[in-house]
């Protein structure tokens, strides 16, 4: 056990990440009314080139514009491999309000590449006289990423949060599917005659989770493609959230819900959360170090676990 504590992620609700084009105006109020806790105003993949330039006005003027309430506003700019991402930079942090929060940088590889955006925002914050820091997540979506996910993970004290870009990772890879997330027909394994789907992202979500929560970082997951399967999309929250991944992207308004749904620790959990923080409260003032709660056996390392269900149940609702 290492003597250096593992940090404190940022305390704020993340359970679901709303996209949308910059490009699409007409959607900024309905996403700013929406349930989800992190809006992603979208420069990237869902802009044609043609509209990147009219994407990036709109978007400035949204942050000046739209009430977005609590909401963490976030915008993702293009990636370093494309001539259009410092233009992105520049007229972001020289013309938005300080309602801005969040930069996100797709297909991170390295962290030379959070570096650079780094010292970008780092000299226009300085030169405009900012008074607010512009937090960053990073989207994992290569071979590279991910294979450079620990250095990622401490490259910048702007780093808030990470997600996992299934399509881009699956395509970075050679991944034999056209699938954006969720299990995938051809990963299985046969015992007898019967099929027994695994989870194609379970390992990247795994490194992630680790990398993330040994620096203090958000893990998220990101887009499961098909918006109009529920039960799928559901599942696919379920497995990243019981691996510590505390919120999903919605790309199309119906997931919201979901995904709020999955990542609210329910009722009966937090119930159950307090009553083992409660026994083992009574067991330490008896001098035990355990005692056992509706027969099974809870010690010192359920108290780390009943406080994840609490403290995330207080961070959602804001006590």
């Amino acid at each position: 056990m290492s003597f250096r504590l593992q940090p404190a992620p940022v305390s704020r609700p993340n359970r679901c990440q709303l996209f949308g084009p910059g490009s699409r105006v007409v959607l900024f109020e309905k996403m700013a009314s929406s349930s989800a806790d992190v809006i992603n105003l979208d420069l990237e993949d869902s802009v044609a080139p043609s509209d990147k330039d009219a994407a990036r006005k709109n978007v400035i003027a949204a942050t000046h514009d739209v009430n977005w309430g609590g909401k963490t506003l976030s915008v993702r700019i293009n990636g370093l491999d494309t001539p259009y991402w410092y233009r992105d930079v520049v007229d972001l942090l020289e013309h938005s309000s300080e309602r801005l929060d969040q930069i996100m940088i797709p297909k991170v590889g390295c962290a030379a590449d959070v570096y650079a955006v780094d010292a970008l925002v780092t000299a226009i914050e300085t030169a405009k006289g900012r008074t607010k820091s512009i937090a960053f997540e990073v989207i994992v979506e290569s071979a590279a990423g991910i294979a450079h996910v620990e250095e990622i993970a401490r490259s910048s004290p702007r780093l808030v949060a990470m997600s996992l870009g299934a399509a881009d990772f699956a395509a970075s890879m050679g991944m034999q599917t056209t699938g954006i997330g969720g299990t995938q027909d051809n990963y299985y394994m046969l015992q007898g005659d019967v099929k027994h789907w695994s989870d194609p992202w379970h390992w990247a979500q795994a490194a992630i989770v680790a990398a993330c929560r040994t620096h203090g970082i958000l893990p998220v997951d990101g887009p499961f493609g098909d918006f109009s399967d529920d039960a799928g999309f559901r599942a696919q929250a379920y497995r990243s959230a019981t691996l510590g991944m505390v919120g999903k992207w919605a790309i199309h308004p119906r997931q919201i819900a979901l995904s709020n749904e999955v990542f609210t620790p329910s009722e009966a959990a937090v119930v159950e959360a307090r009553e083992i923080l409660e026994a083992m409260r009574e067991a330490k003032e008896s001098g035990e170090g355990a005692t056992v709660y509706k027969g099974r056996l809870v010690d010192i390392a359920s108290i780390k676990q009943a406080e994840v269900v609490v403290r995330q149940f207080e961070i959602i609702n804001g006590t």
